[in-house]
C-alpha cells in the first residue's frame, strides 16, 4: 500500500485516497476528499482501476442541441421562412447589388476570440501541485532539463526539518507523488525543502548542490496555476532553480587539494651538514646538536573562539566607528563581506543554530553577494528574508546545519 492508492473501508462503503503513511500499521486516508482519518491497514482494501471502470458510472456526455422531430421539418427542401404563410426573411445586399435572403449565419453574433494560452514553462526544475481531486493536491518534482537530477525532499514544520524522500530523475521526467496536501489545511501546510544535484553523463561541467526552501502564501499560490511541463496537466507551478547551482571551478578545486596535500606532507629532510652531524653524534664522537630545522617550536596559546551575536549588523558605522571617510565603495563592500565571512565561520565553529545578518536594503549589492555566497555553502541548511515586519528587506535569516 502506497501513498496515492485508492482504498475502501472494510467496515463501510466509504472510499478514499491514502495521503500519508503514519507507521507500519497506520495510514492517513482522505475520505471523499472532505476530511482525513487515521485507519489501520488491516481495515482497508485496495480498489483496483479495473473495478472503478466496471462499477462506476461514466461521466455524462455533454448535451446536444435539440434538432426537432421530422414532422416539424419543412417538406420539399424549401426553407421554413419561404413556406406560404411565413413572414419574409430579411434581405441583405450582395456585392452585385442584388438582395440576398439572410441565412442563419447572418443572424449569428461573431465568435469571441479564443483566450491566449499561457506561455509554456521554460527549462528548469519545478515543484508542481496537481489536483487529484477538487480539494486534494499531489506534490511532484518535475525535471524539465536535459540533465539528470538526484534529489532529496523534506518538510519543515515549526522550524523542525524531517527528511521524507530521495530519488533520481531522468531528463524530461516527473517524480511520483512525494506528498498529498489538502486545500482546506492550506494555512497549516509545511514549507518544503529540496536538495538538487544535476549531472549529465560525459559533460565537462560539474555543479554544486542547490538547496531550495519553498513556502506557500495565498497571495501567490492561486496565481501560479498554469500547464506543467512533462506532466501535461494544469498545476500550481513553482520553479526551484531561479538561481541555478554554480559551476564548480576545477582550478580552485585543484588549489584546495594541493593545500590539503601540503598540510599532510612529512617534515622536510635534513641537508648534508645536519645529516653528518647527527651521524657523528650517534657514533659517540661528540654530543649531538639539535638541528635547527627540526627543533620543536613552542606551542602558541590558542585564542578563545567567540560566537557572534544572533543579530549581526553589517552597517559600516557598526563595523568602523570612525566612519567611511577615505574608503571607496569597493573597499567598503570588501570590509562588510570580510565581516560577514568571519561571523559566519565563527557561527559554524560554535555550533550556532541560526544567525541573522542585517545588511540593509540600499541598492542590493551587499544582499546579492551575501545570498550568492550562502547558496554555495554546503553547511547552510537554507536562508530567507528575516522578520519583514522588523527588518523589512534589509536582513537575512541563515539556518545552519
Amino acid at each position: 500500500m502506497n501513498v496515492g492508492d485508492r482504498v475502501r473501508l472494510l467496515t463501510g462503503t466509504e472510499e478514499g485516497i491514502v495521503t500519508r503513511l503514519l507507521d507500519s500499521e497506520l495510514v492517513e486516508v482522505a475520505i471523499d476528499n472532505d476530511f482525513t482519518i487515521p485507519v489501520l491497514r488491516r481495515e482497508l482494501v485496495l480498489v483496483a482501476a479495473e473495478e472503478g471502470q466496471a462499477f462506476r458510472r461514466p461521466a455524462p456526455e455533454p448535451a446536444r442541441p435539440a434538432t426537432g422531430s421530422k414532422k416539424n421539418k419543412p417538406t420539399g427542401g424549401q426553407p421554413k421562412a419561404l413556406r406560404p404563410g411565413s413572414p419574409p426573411a430579411a434581405a441583405t445586399a450582395s456585392p452585385s447589388g442584388r438582395p440576398q435572403p439572410a441565412g442563419p449565419s447572418a443572424a449569428m453574433p461573431p465568435r469571441p476570440a479564443a483566450p491566449t494560452p499561457p506561455p509554456p514553462a521554460a527549462k528548469g526544475l519545478y515543484l508542481a501541485l496537481v489536483h487529484q481531486a477538487p480539494e486534494l493536491l499531489a506534490l511532484h518534482l518535475v525535471n524539465n532539463t536535459e540533465a539528470e537530477v538526484v534529489f532529496t525532499y523534506g518538510e519543515e514544520r515549526q522550524t523542525k526539518y524531517r527528511a521524507l524522500a530521495t530519488g533520481q530523475l531522468k531528463a524530461k521526467a516527473a517524480s511520483a507523488p512525494l506528498a498529498h496536501l489538502h486545500l482546506k489545511d492550506f494555512e497549516q501546510w509545511p514549507a518544503v525543502v529540496f536538495q538538487l544535484l544535476s549531472f549529465k553523463l560525459n559533460s565537462d561541467t560539474a555543479y554544486g548542490l542547490l538547496t531550495k526552501r519553498q513556502s506557500f502564501k495565498a497571495s501567490t499560490f492561486y496565481t501560479s496555476r498554469r500547464p506543467a511541463p512533462v506532466i501535461g496537466k494544469e498545476a500550481y507551478l513553482f520553479q526551484l532553480d531561479e538561481r541555478p547551482a554554480p559551476a564548480l571551478n576545477p582550478e580552485k578545486l585543484a588549489q584546495a587539494e594541493a593545500a590539503l596535500e601540503a598540510a599532510a606532507s612529512p617534515a622536510p629532510a635534513l641537508d648534508s651538514k645536519q645529516a653528518s652531524a647527527l651521524q657523528q653524534a650517534l657514533a659517540g664522537d661528540k654530543p649531538a646538536p639539535v638541528p635547527a630545522a627540526i627543533a620543536p617550536a613552542p606551542p602558541k596559546p590558542a585564542a578563545a573562539l567567540v560566537a557572534p551575536p544572533h543579530e549581526f549588523d553589517l552597517h559600516i558605522e557598526k563595523l568602523r566607528p570612525e566612519g567611511a571617510e577615505g574608503l571607496s565603495n569597493t573597499a567598503l563592500l570588501r570590509l562588510q563581506l570580510d565581516a560577514f565571512e568571519d561571523a559566519l565561520s565563527r557561527a559554524l565553529a560554535t555550533n550556532m543554530h541560526e544567525i541573522i545578518f542585517i545588511h540593509g536594503a540600499g541598492n542590493g549589492t551587499l544582499r546579492k553577494e551575501i545570498h550568492r555566497q550562502l547558496s554555495r555553502n554546503k553547511d547552510i541548511k537554507f536562508f530567507e528574508e528575516a522578520q519583514k515586519e522588523k527588518f523589512g528587506y534589509g536582513a537575512t535569516l541563515v539556518r545552519l546545519k
